[in-house]
């Protein structure tokens, strides 16, 4: 079961935004994700609570930042349902997506999960409902994603399997890389690893 920190900035200014301190590992449903939030000052600023099943869907999501929750899961698509930090009002949402995103890493596991690219096959097209900070407002993002390289590297427990994978925004076009070992983020936009206590999990 790994477990360790993120630490997530603008990727454009390098500005520090959170660290993220996270718990994930595989299980009977598929796998599940948990971590805790806080500001660079140290203030608990938010949570993510993510389990997939096997195929990779989301049967459970819940977000919590600044006050407000997201919960939602594939539904008809994707369904969610975002409280504001009064918990007098509630809206529900649902697009014909494939699953959710948001600054988290955990979600770009759960989209290599969903997609299972293999090196040779050609980009695939994902529609995904992203949640953006700092109120978790929804919007409905298309990318593509091609697993471009697949390296292995020598550890004292064996070979480890680092996937990078080539993302595109097919609104923009703008393109970035995201490295994947097992169900851990190596490096992407806005995400270093800063701590690892044990391995990631394989999903053979």
């Amino acid at each position: 079961m790994p477990r360790g920190r993120y630490s997530l900035h603008d990727p454009h200014d390098h500005t520090p935004l959170a660290e993220e301190h996270f718990q994930c590992a595989p299980g009977p449903s598929g796998w599940r994700y948990v971590s805790q939030l806080t500001t660079p000052s140290g203030d608990h600023s938010g949570s993510v609570d993510l389990t997939l099943d096997e195929l990779g869907r989301p049967i459970r999501l819940e977000l919590h930042a600044a006050g407000w929750q997201v919960r939602g899961a594939a539904l008809d698509g994707v369904t969610w349902v975002r409280a504001d930090p009064t918990g007098t009002e509630a809206t529900e949402g649902n697009v014909r997506a494939h699953a959710f995103t948001g600054t988290s890493p955990a979600f770009l596991v759960a989209t290599t999960r969903l997609l299972r690219l293999t090196p040779s096959a050609s980009a695939t097209r994902v529609r995904l409902v992203a949640f953006t900070d700092p109120v978790l407002a929804p919007r409905t993002v298309d990318q593509s994603w091609a697993l471009i390289d697949r390296e292995a590297h020598a550890t004292d427990n064996g070979p480890l399997l680092v996937d990078a994978y080539q993302v595109t925004a097919l609104d923009t076009g703008e393109q970035h890389t995201v490295h994947i070992a097992g169900d851990v983020v190596l490096a992407a936009p806005g995400v270093e690893l800063e701590d690892l206590e044990s391995p990631p999990s394989s999903f053979d």
